[in-house]
């Protein structure tokens, strides 16, 4: 049975997964946009970086680990 606190964590996992895929989509638009406002784009891929590494913490929390 999976508790409460695993399901939860899945939940928040497919949350973050879906906004970093938008944040990339957003990323793409902006490069193609003349000008290019290169602060939004810095500021946008600071927070993709951040998510990947929480979307990363939260992977390692789901895996058991496992003594080879």
């Amino acid at each position: 049975m999976i508790d409460n606190n695993t399901e939860e964590l899945r939940r928040k996992l497919a949350e973050l997964r879906m906004e970093h895929r938008d944040l990339d989509d957003v990323i793409s638009r902006l490069v193609e946009t003349h000008p290019i406002d290169q602060l939004q784009i810095q500021r946008l891929k600071k927070r993709k970086l951040a998510l990947k590494d929480l979307i990363a913490r939260i992977e390692d929390q789901l895996v058991p680990d496992i003594i080879a």
